[in-house]
């Protein structure tokens, strides 16, 4: 293999891993603001039912792990 050959091929995998690399760092960011800047908030209702309905699932599933 001569040395241009290397060159292309290092390059080629320094670009792979840049992308790579770049792709990793914006899911990192954490949760995103929408692009109108306006963020949802939940009542104190619905989140009462949201945890009440998850609490449901917890308890039916761990009825359903018992022998």
């Amino acid at each position: 293999m001569d040395t241009a050959s290397i060159v292309t091929a290092l390059e080629a995998e320094r670009d792979r891993l840049n992308s790579a690399i770049a792709a990793l760092q914006g899911l990192g960011s954490g949760l995103r603001r929408p692009a109108n800047g306006i963020r949802r908030t939940l009542s104190a209702s619905a989140r009462k039912r949201i945890s009440d309905a998850q609490k449901k699932r917890w308890a039916e599933r761990k009825k359903g792990a018992r022998p």
